[in-house]
């Protein structure tokens, strides 16, 4: 009977209750998202009629699309790569908290820039330097701050914290692109760039507004354990490796083993995170490509709704929106009744091939109008339908493996490293498009064979990974 009392004397508390910061770091992201999708919802088509055809010139689409998905493609690039300066920053120096409200600040300058000088395509190209910086810049670090918010006690609550999280995400985006493009169909660009705008001020206020309800992490500071230092010592002594040691163990000598373990660690997850640029090279297509696309379906769904072009992408945040609590509350508690456990590398493998599954429908569609045919939008629907369930499988996926799979000094840094897994894909399909429209090597890839490739590289991208992650291990730090 005493054993007993000391075992659940010993036994962690599980609390069952969320911490008291979670609604303002919600709301936050809820109207950083409206802001930042909101804008980009119409992006890509008003760069064509603004910029580069205005005149609709039929001779001149293919090459302003090309130039539209160029733009938009490197836009969203570095917007994924500017993660990374936001989390050495955080991580390093100043904290998430200080990070996120300054840098929010400068994004809120970046929508103004865009609402004023949208006539102008160098100054408005500025305005959009800016939003990448400050979307970037405090990226990590708010997907990060969620998990700072947790403990042992309520560790158990953190996945279904990461799902409304990307709840919030996809709230915002589904409003704005419901509303933004009727704004600009209705009232012009000034006004559809504007209210993102006023958004992202209201976001920076509802963070500002939970400063006393945050658990602020203080920054580690540059210590001589960190990743650089312990990576640049192991390559420089490999003359040192035993037999059947790991390579990054020589540097057990001279730093921290266990801060060495975690570099291990962070590998393992570079590891799985080799793949991810591909799935984000084929999902932010359906932000520009995708809407291009969508100018020349049948948008008549024959229910009393007639999309705009801008507005059939509000599909994959409503799907989003609907299906998270599904697999967060029955599909994965289900398969593992079923004694299936739906690991998170297990989760990525599927989640890859659906979205090469979405694609292949966006193939065929294609096809069709390059046939001279009129799909019906419902084909594209089907298409967001199967993306949104591979955006589930990964990116949620990724995000909370991202935190939990690194050490604690490289929790932020861990985080923008996942993000720049979208800045890489993205930067690939601007350089196709960029070679389309000089008329390269790419400029092969019109019509159907340009979805065609993206498909194939999934494909094969799918097939790699489920062979590799078998054999990875998981190590979790959390608390």
């Amino acid at each position: 009977m005493e054993s007993t009392n000391e075992t659940i004397m010993t036994a962690p508390e599980r609390k069952g209750r969320y911490p008291k910061s979670i609604p303002f770091i919600l709301g936050n992201e809820a109207a950083e998202r409206f802001s930042f999708y909101g804008m980009r919802s119409i992006l890509s088509t008003f760069l064509v009629a603004q910029f580069f055809n205005p005149t609709g010139n039929p001779a001149l689409q293919t090459v302003a699309e090309a130039q539209s998905n160029e733009k938009v493609h490197m836009f969203v690039a570095l917007a994924y790569i500017t993660p990374m300066l936001g989390g050495i920053l955080a991580d390093w120096f100043y904290g998430k908290y200080k990070v996120i409200l300054y840098i929010s600040i400068l994004y809120c300058f970046g929508h103004l820039i865009l609402a004023l000088f949208d006539t102008n395509l160098d100054i408005f190209s500025y305005g959009l330097l800016i939003i990448a910086i400050g979307a970037g810049g405090i990226k990590s670090c708010v997907s990060a701050n969620v998990g700072d918010q947790f403990d042992k006690s309520n560790e158990h609550l953190m996945s279904k914290v990461y799902g409304w999280f990307y709840f919030a995400i996809n709230t915002g985006s589904v409003v704005s692109n419901i509303f933004i493009p009727i704004i600009y169909f209705k009232f012009g660009a000034s006004w559809a760039f504007g209210v993102p705008g006023i958004l992202m001020a209201l976001a920076t206020l509802i963070f500002f507004s939970g400063r006393n309800k945050y658990v602020k992490v203080p920054p580690m500071g540059i210590n001589r354990d960190n990743f650089v230092f312990i990576t640049f010592y192991a390559l420089t002594h490999l003359s040192k490796k035993q037999k059947d040691e790991n390579w990054l163990d020589v540097a057990k000598s001279n730093f921290n083993p266990e801060k060495v373990e975690g570099v291990k660690a962070v590998y393992r997850v570079l590891a799985v995170f080799a793949f991810i640029p591909v799935f984000w090279a084929l999902w932010d297509q359906n932000l520009a490509e995708w809407v291009l696309q969508a100018t020349k379906l049948n948008l008549n769904t024959g229910l009393g709704i007639i999309f705009l072009p801008e507005q059939v992408q509000v599909l994959n945040p409503i799907f989003l929106v609907s299906f998270i609590p599904v697999f967060t509350y029955f599909i994965y508690p289900t398969l593992e009744k079923w004694g299936i456990k739906a690991t998170p590398l297990r989760r990525l493998g599927f989640g890859f091939f659906l979205t090469a599954l979405s694609f292949l429908i966006i193939s065929m569609i294609q096809q069709s109008i390059d046939g001279g045919g009129k799909p019906s939008v419902w084909w594209q629907i089907l298409a967001y339908l199967f993306l949104a369930w591979g955006e589930i499988m990964v990116s949620i996926t990724g995000l909370e493996y991202a935190y939990t799979n690194s050490p604690k000094s490289m929790k932020s840094t861990m985080s923008a490293i996942w993000f720049s897994t979208v800045s890489i894909g993205n930067l690939f399909v601007s350089k196709i498009n960029s070679n389309i429209a000089e008329g390269g090597f790419f400029a092969q890839l019109h019509g159907a064979n340009y979805y065609w490739f993206f498909t194939g590289l999934m494909l094969v991208a799918t097939v790699l990974f489920m062979l590799i992650s078998g054999r990875l291990k998981e190590t979790r730090y959390v608390g």
